[in-house]
């Protein structure tokens, strides 16, 4: 059961050509995500997993039709990530990025709300919809597509949780 994302949401990876943002993308796009594209200042223009990367959120948003961010930017540079993505029209962003400071963050997703843009993390695995979409560093196989929706603040407890859940024939 899809909520925020499914199989045709247009997602783009904030911090496409870093190490943690390539690695993630890759896993994403494994399991069926449809990424359109990344941002990394500076690189736009070049190509990376066969994907467009672009110099700002909105230049990706406007060339693909983006709607939701998958945020891997490094810790001083995330609350100017997640305003730029809320600027750009992005509707949600998933905020992978650890060590976030917290001011900047409570500015930066005052900000997101302000603008209609809906916020998960920072510090959190991301999102997924079994079978159609993973958002984050979650391991997809152990989600099968079900009729239980979880929520848990802790990314190994989530996996834990959708183990067990999917393991007694239910799915998440």
């Amino acid at each position: 059961m899809s909520i925020l994302v499914n199989k045709d949401t247009k997602v783009i990876v904030q911090g496409f050509t870093g190490s943690e943002g390539t690695f993630h993308a890759e896993q994403c796009i494994a399991y069926g995500t449809n990424i359109v594209g990344g941002v990394t200042p500076n690189k736009g223009g070049q190509e990376h997993l066969g994907k467009p990367v672009f110099n700002t959120v909105k230049d990706a948003v406007n060339a693909t039709g983006a709607t939701v961010s998958m945020v891997f930017v490094p810790p001083a540079f995330v609350a100017d990530a997640v305003m730029e993505a809320a600027d750009a029209g992005i509707e949600l962003a998933v905020i992978i990025t650890e060590g976030a400071p917290v001011r900047d963050m409570q500015a930066a997703k005052a900000y997101a709300t302000k603008n209609g843009m809906k916020t998960i993390g920072p510090n959190c695995p991301g999102i997924i919809t079994a079978d159609e979409c993973k958002i984050g560093i979650m391991p997809g196989n152990i989600f099968k597509k079900g009729n239980v929706g979880l929520i848990s603040k802790s990314g190994t407890l989530t996996y834990e949780g959708a183990n067990q859940v999917c393991n007694e024939g239910y799915g998440i």
